[in-house]
């Protein structure tokens, strides 16, 4: 990552890690050359058989449809274990990353965040098909599986891209650890019976200090995961934007900001904080940080792309997953609501 700005490092303008769109929501048309071989990921939650089963089902239909079926190594014993002579190859083992085409994901928006993690290296979308419970990034529900799947090997799919962020921690001056994130990054306290002390920072310059459970420095896309649950504002996707929302805040201003996706979040872990904090990124990742650590946080350069089966408006995503009553409306008066 390139990293220039401010204050040794933390700067305001974007990194290149791979080539983005501008907008924090992009589509594309998939309607790529057919190639010699065709290799698809399966990742699934392994620790439901009604997953593994259907991971089995699905590598079966791709086989079927001429696709070689890939599995993380990871995932290999699990799903194998439902169907010992299933001929799957192992990712990093007979494929490369950059030779996966797409990635269907079985599971919850846990497993979507996994399969995030697993392909961070490739330019594979990732196409969520809900079983868990509720999938708000996934694209399909476990009722339209085989319809889904007759879709990724029919290349009838779009591209939308999400922005991620480049998640940086410094001691004194030096970077101690680098990651990334498609929710959000948290810095949070390491103890429950201790409160952590902090100061914002936005652009290089000090916001507020206060103390808190923790500060949620998060995407459109994580604006419905925790930030959602912490009292933040829902964000479109389509909007580039970031969001810092502080948990339980001991302060007078501590209210969730909205930020353009060219600023820089730091939080710094005060010396007067009793105790130590913690960085997690995606609930997945995770850093301890001693008193005086900072967490940088801006946008990345490089997006996790999914794959779209349906252009509905994002309105009706959130009206579906979160069963808002919409009981009377009788829709927009004539020139009203989209026109694309």
């Amino acid at each position: 990552m390139d990293w220039t700005g401010l204050r040794a490092g933390e700067g305001v303008r974007t990194c290149g890690e791979r080539t983005s769109s501008t907008s924090g929501s992009s589509r594309s048309s998939v309607k790529e050359a057919q190639v010699t071989a065709r290799h698809i990921l399966v990742v699934s939650h392994t620790g439901r058989t009604e997953t593994l089963i259907a991971a089995v089902e699905v590598c079966r239909r791709l086989i079927d449809g001429g696709v070689t079926p890939v599995l993380p190594e990871a995932d290999r014993a699990d799903v194998l274990a439902h169907d010992p002579g299933l001929p799957v190859e192992i990712l990093g083992e007979g494929v490369a990353m950059d030779e996966l085409e797409l990635a269907i994901v079985l599971g919850g928006d846990g497993t979507i965040l996994r399969a995030a993690e697993i392909t961070r290296d490739s330019p594979a979308p990732l196409l969520g098909i809900n079983l868990g419970h509720v999938g708000f990034l996934a694209e399909a529900e476990k009722e339209s599986l085989d319809e889904s799947v007759r879709r990724a090997l029919d290349r009838e799919y779009e591209i939308e891209e999400r922005m991620t962020l480049a998640v940086r921690v410094k001691v004194d001056t030096e970077v101690v650890y680098e990651t990334w994130a498609l929710n959000e990054a948290t810095v949070e306290k390491a103890s429950r019976e201790r409160m952590l002390e902090v100061i914002i920072e936005v652009d290089g310059r000090p916001l507020s200090s206060f103390g808190c459970d923790g500060v949620v420095m998060s995407t459109p896309t994580g604006s419905t995961a925790y930030s959602f649950s912490a009292g933040g504002p829902i964000v479109w996707p389509a909007l580039d934007a970031m969001l810092l929302v502080p948990l339980s805040a001991h302060a007078l201003f501590a209210r969730p900001l909205v930020v353009g996706p060219d600023s820089v979040f730091a939080v710094e872990v005060l010396d007067r904080t009793q105790g130590t904090g913690v960085l997690w990124c995606d609930g997945r990742r995770t850093w301890d940080l001693p008193r005086g650590a900072r967490v940088i946080v801006r946008r990345s350069g490089t997006p996790v792309r999914l794959a779209r089966l349906h252009s509905e408006p994002f309105t009706n995503r959130l009206v579906k997953k979160f069963n808002l009553p919409v009981t009377g409306w009788r829709g927009p008066a004539d020139g009203e609501g989209r026109t694309s």
